[in-house]
């Protein structure tokens, strides 16, 4: 089978699970064809780039992407270790059918599952890595702690779960943009718009303020982690966002 080929979207949501609400990447279903070109921008790279550093993954290592949207942090994953066995979970249909057309012009071997945090596509202890990127605070509480918990049967004892979000102290956000147009649908208006619902929905949500200080640190450790940490953070142009990881006990 040619590599080209190798990209798959698999539905995993129950009947119950198609009328589920969630939040699009994007914040709004009309700005994910532009999404990519915001992230970018937004120098979200650097930290997918960040992330796989810092999870140390392996050739032939098997991967879970929590909230994969469009895929570029599966894709930062299989840049630094092509042989990796890594999968994208994400709700949004349009965002996976965007990562399997990204993939299949990367001739990327990628399986992308439609479904939620709560219910990672893996056996009991058969991951090596579960990795996730600015997707946390879009979860609500009970899906949250469900995704720590899920994260923790899925990974094999000393299996490692590395997660970015925005997190440590409240950061104030400023209302930039001019206050006229602010319904366009052009890509110019779009781009606007996103630069500035981006901000405020960073500082105004309430989940996001379960991540400052050690809101994920607490999490995976509650779930039954071990060492949950803070392992790196920086200042991104929307807030202080905190690189968390934690480890499978062994025994």
């Amino acid at each position: 089978m040619a590599p080209s080929t190798q990209v798959r979207i698999i539905d995993q949501r129950t009947p119950e699970d198609r009328d589920r609400p969630f939040l699009p990447g994007a914040g709004r279903t009309w700005l994910l064809p532009f999404y990519d070109v915001f992230t970018r921008v937004a120098g979200v790279r650097a930290l997918h780039e960040r992330v796989v550093e810092l999870a140390g993954i392996e050739p032939g290592q098997t991967v879970v992407d929590v909230g994969c949207g469009t895929g570029n942090l599966s894709f930062a994953v299989l840049a630094a270790q092509p042989s990796a066995r890594v999968t994208g979970l994400d709700p949004d249909g349009a965002a996976l059918r965007r990562a399997a057309r990204k993939a299949r012009r990367r001739s990327a071997a990628l399986t992308l599952v439609q479904g939620y945090a709560d219910r990672i596509p893996a056996e009991d202890a058969s991951l090596d890595h579960v990795v996730s990127s600015l997707a946390l605070h879009h979860v609500d509480d009970d899906g949250r702690i469900a995704f720590a918990r899920d994260a923790l049967r899925a990974l094999r004892p000393g299996g490692r779960v590395t997660i970015v979000d925005f997190g440590g102290p409240a950061h104030k956000v400023e209302d930039a943009g001019h206050p006229t147009h602010r319904h366009g649908h052009s890509p110019v208006h779009a781009l606007r718009r996103l630069t500035r619902l981006m901000p405020r929905r960073v500082a105004d949500s309430p989940v996001v303020a379960r991540n400052h200080g050690d809101g994920i640190v607490t999490l995976l450790a509650d779930a039954g982690f071990g060492d949950a940490r803070e392992v790196a953070h920086a200042d991104h142009r929307f807030g202080r966002v905190t690189f968390v990881q934690a480890t499978h006990p062994v025994n």
